[in-house]
C-alpha cells in the first residue's frame, strides 16, 4: 500500500448531521480500538519519569473532546492535577466538544488551526496529536511538529495509525457492519491509507529534528511517538 493523498470527507465541508454522526462513531472507535489506551500510556510514561504531580497539555485536533476527558479521568485517579486546552478548527466539532465536556472546568475549548495555534512559546508541558497527523502531507507533518515544539516545554505525544493492508480491510469490514454513516465508512479505511508505516513515521519525526524520538507500535496497528524536546533538558 502506498500512502494516499486523497482527502477524507472530514477534511471537506460536510452536512452538520453527517459530521455529528461521524463524531459519535469516532468516540466509540477511540474508546474500543486503542486510542485512549495509547495516549494514556505515553502520557503516563512521561509524567511518571518526571515525577510530575501537575501538568498542562494542548490537544490539537481534539474532535469532540473525548480524549481530554479520558486524560482528566486518568489524572484524577492518580492524584494528579491536569489542565487541558482542546483545539479544533471545525465549528461543529468544537460545539460537540463543548457538549461532551460540559462541567469539566479543567478543559478549555478553543476554535483554531493546528498549524497556527494561538498560544505563546512554552505555554504547555505537553502537546498531543491523536489521530491527526495522518491528515497532513509529509512536509506538513514536519512543519507541524516544529510549530508544536515551540509550544511545549517537555514533549510532543503522537498517537496515530499505521498503514497496513490488514488494518485497512479490518476497519473497512468493521465500520460496514456497525454503522450506516457514509462518512465513517469512507474515512475509517481511508485514514489507514493516508497513514504512514512505522519506518515512515520514524523518518518524519527525525526530519523535524526537535528532540529525542521514541517510537513504538501499539495494537491494533497504532503508533505511539514521544518526542522529548531539547529545551526540556
Amino acid at each position: 500500500m502506498r500512502r494516499s493523498t486523497e482527502p477524507e470527507m472530514m477534511d471537506l465541508p460536510q452536512p452538520r448531521e453527517l459530521l455529528m454522526g461521524d463524531l459519535r462513531n469516532l468516540r466509540l472507535i477511540n474508546r474500543y480500538l486503542g486510542s485512549y489506551r495509547n495516549v494514556l500510556c505515553g502520557l503516563a510514561r512521561l509524567v511518571n519519569e518526571a515525577n510530575m504531580r501537575n501538568f498542562t497539555l494542548l490537544d490539537v485536533g481534539t474532535g469532540s473532546g473525548d480524549i481530554p476527558k479520558a486524560i482528566l479521568a486518568w489524572a484524577q485517579s492518580h492524584g494528579i492535577t491536569a489542565r487541558v486546552s482542546a483545539l479544533d478548527r471545525d465549528p461543529v466539532s468544537v460545539e460537540q466538544a463543548a457538549e461532551q465536556t460540559e462541567g469539566y472546568g479543567e478543559i478549555s475549548l478553543l476554535r483554531g488551526d493546528a498549524m497556527a495555534p494561538p498560544f505563546g512559546r512554552a505555554s504547555f508541558d505537553f502537546v498531543l496529536a491523536s489521530q491527526l497527523l495522518h491528515h497532513f502531507s509529509d512536509d506538513q507533518i514536519v512543519a507541524a511538529l516544529r510549530i508544536w515544539a515551540r509550544l511545549a516545554r517537555r514533549a510532543i505525544i503522537i498517537s496515530d495509525l499505521v498503514r497496513h493492508p490488514l488494518a485497512y480491510h479490518g476497519i473497512r469490514l468493521l465500520t460496514k457492519s456497525l454503522t450506516r454513516n457514509p462518512m465513517t465508512r469512507t474515512d475509517a479505511p481511508r485514514s489507514v491509507q493516508r497513514a504512514c508505516t512505522m519506518a515512515e513515521w520514524r523518518d518524519l519525526f527525525r526530519r523535524a529534528n526537535v528532540g529525542n524520538v521514541h517510537v513504538e507500535q501499539a495494537m491494533p496497528f497504532r503508533l505511539l511517538g514521544l518526542i522529548s524536546l531539547r529545551q526540556a533538558s
